[in-house]
């Protein structure tokens, strides 16, 4: 009890993170493991949430292929109703005979006219036939402007292009000594350079009866690099002016600990400045273990052959302080 009340004197210390300091009033980790944050918002207008560009740029490759297929087919479906509706005779140069057939021309007639392709067999007769397609025309040429943007945002944009492993390790460091570690790769050749990694610990504290969530900003051994080429181990060492000092595994997991890991670098392809973030909580942490090298010699000794699929491997190790 002793140990968690200087905690929270040492906790109100640090900087604001943010985050909420009720911990009764939030559930669950603050961060998923890929760094997205573990929050469902409520109570926004659904036009206001509703950010299709944002939602489109950032889903995954399926995901953004299989909407545009179907806003591709959907608007063709409905303009080829339209002409169904204005009348096929208003459609020249059909040769199809069953209302089915026809149907299915004026479907193709409003696609090639939708991508203004125009292969002109087919031809609006009339004001509202001409009129229709000529609407589809500029909804056509609006729609691959805005598709041919987002593909571009999609393929632009930069990103960090990190890996980090599964686990966090209690592991021994130098002489006797303990720390807390985990580790990121690049998996592109897109390297980044003045890389900074900034973890913050988050705590749920008993404090006056009341469980609150504390924040404490952890040092690590290494926190800057020039460039980084190879998997990078980070380490916070656990000694006097740690947070983690003289904390048992059982005081880790009562108090629901989480790591919050920033990443911040300069990509010198796109010449733009990324962010990657993640996060492990306690039931994530392995105790008296250490990572196995991800890196070898070639065989002629001429390079270093990285291994990205030893990301998470460890092995067994001996603490000096038990857990």
């Amino acid at each position: 009890m002793a140990l968690l009340k200087h905690l929270n004197k040492k906790a109100q210390a640090e900087n604001e993170t943010g985050l909420s300091t009720n911990s009764t009033l939030s559930g669950g980790r603050f961060f998923n493991s890929n760094g997205t944050p573990n929050m469902e918002v409520r109570g926004m207008p659904f036009f206001a949430r509703l950010n299709l560009y944002h939602a489109l740029l950032s889903t995954k490759n399926w995901k953004f292929i299989t909407v545009i297929m179907v806003f591709f087919v959907s608007v063709n479906l409905l303009f080829a109703s339209l002409y169904l509706l204005i009348g096929l005779d208003h459609l020249g140069g059909m040769v199809a005979n069953s209302v089915s057939e026809k149907f299915g021309e004026a479907f193709f007639f409003s696609a090639q006219t939708f991508t203004t392709v125009g292969y002109g067999r087919i031809n609006p007769i009339g004001f509202w036939a001409s009129f229709t397609a000529s609407l589809e025309a500029l909804i056509g040429l609006m729609s691959f402007a805005l598709v041919t943007g987002l593909l571009y945002g999609r393929f632009a944009r930069p990103k960090s292009y990190i890996r980090y492993s599964k686990n966090a390790l209690f592991a021994p460091f130098k002489d006797g000594g303990v720390a807390i570690m985990f580790r990121m790769v690049p998996y592109t050749k897109n390297y980044l350079v003045n890389v900074e990694v900034r973890v913050t610990l988050a705590l749920r504290l008993l404090e006056d009866g009341v469980m609150k969530n504390r924040f404490f900003n952890l040092p690590l051994d290494i926190a800057k690099a020039n460039t980084m080429t190879a998997n990078w181990t980070l380490v916070h060492v656990i000694n006097e002016e740690s947070p983690f000092y003289q904390l048992t595994k059982e005081d880790i997991d009562n108090a629901q600990t989480e790591l919050l890991i920033f990443v911040e670098g300069f990509d010198e392809s796109f010449a733009s400045t990324v962010i990657s973030k993640a996060s492990y909580t306690y039931e994530e942490f392995v105790y008296g273990a250490r990572f196995l090298p991800m890196y070898n010699r070639s065989v002629d000794n001429s390079r270093t052959i990285l291994h990205l699929d030893r990301l998470d491997d460890y092995e067994s190790a001996v603490l000096a302080v038990p857990y």
